[in-house]
């Protein structure tokens, strides 16, 4: 990976992990990882580590709206990354917010999604009630959208176990109002049944882009869909061409998983700084 000098001012507005894997803590790293700057406005305060999400405290709408507006109006972004959102009154208000950005900022942001559902350990952290929100909302206003599997299928209806399930899950959110898709295969075999490998498949209205690698058998994964969402953001923020600052989020979340540090006795966390350990 080319190292770079820093550039890119990314706000991310998403939950905190305490265990640092997930969420605002991995968004962080990932971006100053990558040589950006990362702001942030905090949705909820979950309780977890590696073996899962015991409690969520909810951040205070205005609150959530004042921490983004604070930074917009003085330090400003280059891209927003969105995570945990948690129920339908933050996904309006989430919403209100990107398009004050735009108009503060005099232009379009890259707004990247992260339609985050379900922790890792399996606790709900997106109200079903907000799922239609989310539809309205949040995907017509995104430059990039990220789901995997279960969250396209939840946002579709349709149903997501192949790599061709997902080319037309990925068709239906772009017919929704994204202007891309970054559709993961993690979840998913391949459309001839096997498992060894993963293929995540970026879809614009114009064309697609596979990204392909062997299965990482590994138990060390918590957060992989946070950092892959904000490395894409941090590229978009530093001026990268979409499938450019695809590409190197992918290969970046790759390495992190073969580094991982090995903590936990659950699903345990990335080696988000092994670019500059190098």
């Amino acid at each position: 990976m080319t190292q770079i000098a820093f550039q890119g001012r990314v706000l991310v507005i998403a939950g905190s992990d305490s265990g640092g894997g997930a969420g605002i803590q991995a968004d962080i790293k990932t971006i100053t990882a990558l040589g950006g700057y990362a702001a942030t406005a905090i949705t909820a305060v979950t309780v977890q580590n590696t073996l899962g999400v015991t409690g969520v405290h909810p951040i205070p709408l205005e609150i959530i709206a004042a921490q983004a507006r604070a930074v917009l109006d003085d330090i400003g972004a280059d891209a927003i990354k969105t995570g945990m959102l948690g129920d339908v009154g933050v996904v309006e208000t989430v919403a209100v917010v990107l398009d004050y950005a735009a108009k503060a900022q005099g232009r379009d942001i890259p707004v990247v999604v992260d339609p985050v559902m379900v922790a890792k350990g399996g606790a709900s952290l997106l109200a079903d009630a907000a799922i239609g929100a989310v539809k309205s909302l949040m995907i017509p206003r995104a430059a990039l959208l990220t789901p995997n599997a279960p969250e396209a299928a939840a946002l579709t209806g349709l149903t997501v176990q192949t790599i061709d399930d997902l080319r037309r899950a990925g068709e239906a959110l772009l017919a929704l109002g994204a202007k891309a898709v970054l559709m993961k295969g993690g979840h998913i075999f391949s459309n001839d049944g096997a498992a060894d490998r993963v293929v995540d498949v970026l879809m614009t209205p114009t064309g697609e882009t596979t990204f392909e690698g062997e299965r990482i058998d590994t138990r060390h994964t918590h957060g992989t869909g946070c950092t892959l969402a904000s490395a894409c953001a941090t590229g978009l923020a530093q001026g990268l061409p979409l499938e450019q600052a695809v590409a190197r989020a992918w290969n970046y979340v790759h390495e992190a998983m073969l580094r991982a540090p090995g903590l936990g006795a659950g699903h345990g966390p990335l080696d988000h700084g092994w670019t500059l350990r190098r």
